[in-house]
């Protein structure tokens, strides 16, 4: 067929349809695919968020905590010194489950849900905003001046930082060393706690970082969001994290609790 040649409804140029003589119905067709696919999104979005609160309600519920959905903006004010709060801007903290856990006889007050907050970049005359989220579990101690302390998976800047001396603290274990980041101003406190049986423990799968400042562990990943089964989950892993924590220790610093009340 010679270029040029003209069909019904259409005009052939070089071989190619040219999108401008397609049929007038199919432009109105394809917008009202594009409208249907826009709010079959908003309602697939609307559905797993509802079925996510209703979830975490449930599981309040099971825990006799409080359970809250709404937005709470002032949570990165009150949280400020674990990193993963101050990221970005418009943070806020929303699925939010408060209550008590015991933990080896040990009354510790515990908080977690979802946590949102927004990252813009600017290139010129545009600009685009990011929205991330994760969860978290925050675990109030029952103990005062409890040294900072950071554990989690050894990346690759950690092991950088370790060629110029600034990297993890090493124990015994080697596997363990390799794998895992450990960090504390007090290096008596992080052996106290990082005996062997809690590296066996923590070898044992891939948990999230567990923080401790000012008396708190925050336990979180900062980059995804638990699955409602996994909340449980982690809250349960964490009790046994510090159920492990040797006698000796917990009795030291409750004694230093006493002593700062008195």
């Amino acid at each position: 067929m010679a270029d040029g040649m003209k069909w019904p409804g259409r005009q052939v140029c070089g071989g190619r349809v040219s999108i401008f003589s397609m049929p007038e119905f199919v432009i109105p067709v394809l917008i009202v695919i594009g409208v249907a696919a826009v709010i079959l999104a908003v309602w697939w979005h609307y559905k797993q968020e509802k079925e996510r609160r209703e979830a975490l309600f449930a599981l309040a519920q099971k825990l006799g905590w409080r359970f809250d959905p709404s937005r709470d903006t002032s949570h990165d004010n009150e949280y400020s010194h674990f990193e993963i709060f101050r990221r970005g801007h418009s943070r806020a903290a929303h699925n939010t489950l408060t209550g008590e856990t015991e933990i080896a006889g040990r009354r510790y007050t515990a908080k977690m849900g979802d946590f949102t907050y927004k990252v813009t970049t600017n290139s010129g005359k545009n600009s685009s905003t990011t929205t991330y989220r994760f969860s978290y579990l925050i675990v109030h101690m029952p103990y005062v001046d409890v040294p900072n302390l950071l554990i989690r998976r050894e990346g690759l800047f950690d092991k950088l930082a370790g060629v110029f001396g600034r990297g993890s603290i090493s124990f015994e274990s080697e596997e363990f060393s390799r794998r895992f980041f450990v960090n504390s101003p007090d290096r008596k406190f992080a052996f106290d706690v990082v005996t062997p049986r809690m590296m066996e423990f923590l070898m044992q799968g891939k948990p999230a970082a567990i923080d401790i400042e000012l008396g708190r562990c925050c336990l979180s990943d900062g980059s995804k969001r638990w699955k409602p089964e996994e909340f449980e989950a982690n809250l349960a892993w964490l009790k046994e994290f510090f159920a492990l924590w040797p006698e000796h220790l917990k009795v030291s610093l409750e004694q230093r609790a006493s002593a700062g009340r008195s």
